[in-house]
């Protein structure tokens, strides 16, 4: 009976360990970060070996989306060639390894989201922290830190899912100097080739003499 019973415990034990969370089966990986492949995944090696990480909880923007390229060297300047440790939480279905990643006391992952580069991505952020995160992400809102400078912009995830990444900045516009046409920041026209000229107000544009796209009516 004492040994059923100790079988009983040691079934449980394991079960809460790995429903848990495989984080408490996996030690940490401490090592030289040799590449930024974008704001949050990199390579880290230890020993010799390479691990790709994926930050936990977060989403920074797509190397195409506005931002890509800022949060990418954010995660560059804090982090490249340094030593970090690596908290591990899962292991993604691509392999690759899942975690918290820290440079002393700080936390790469939080500052991404302090800093306005980075959304909590709640579909897959679980812990009690998220929570703090999500007021994180509020505050650098508010503040119109990084891509909040702009009022609606597109969330990672949809924009994989094809989502046109159309942003909305306020006083904006962009002229087309061949047609001398301006479009406002939600135009699909917007970013063309010859839209160079730019333009604060509506009235700044009018004056030099470009007429309002008849598609956005900015």
């Amino acid at each position: 009976m004492k040994k059923i019973f100790q079988h009983i415990i040691l079934f449980s034990f394991i079960n809460l360990l790995f429903f848990s969370g495989i984080s408490y089966a996996l030690p940490p990986i401490q090592g030289k970060v040799v590449r930024i492949a974008d704001g949050d995944t990199i390579t880290v090696l230890q020993n010799s070996k390479q691990y790709k990480i994926r930050l936990y909880g977060i989403d920074t923007p797509e190397k195409k989306q506005d931002f890509g390229q800022k949060a990418k060297k954010f995660t560059s300047d804090m982090i490249f060639r340094q030593q970090v440790k690596v908290v591990v939480y899962d292991i993604d279905r691509y392999g690759r390894t899942v975690g918290m990643v820290y440079i002393g006391k700080k936390c790469l992952n939080e500052e991404l989201i302090k800093n306005g580069y980075a959304w909590v991505y709640k579909h897959y952020c679980f812990e009690s922290f998220c929570n703090n995160w999500l007021k994180l992400e509020r505050k650098a809102r508010v503040n119109k830190l990084g891509l909040w400078i702009y009022n609606n912009p597109v969330p990672p995830w949809d924009f994989r899912r094809g989502k046109s990444n159309k942003i909305n900045l306020p006083g904006t516009y962009h002229g087309n100097i061949s047609s001398h046409i301006f479009h406002a920041s939600d135009c699909k026209h917007f970013n063309c080739k010859s839209c160079t000229k730019i333009f604060k107000t509506r009235e700044s544009a009018i004056k030099a003499g470009y007429r309002p796209c008849g598609i956005c009516n900015p």
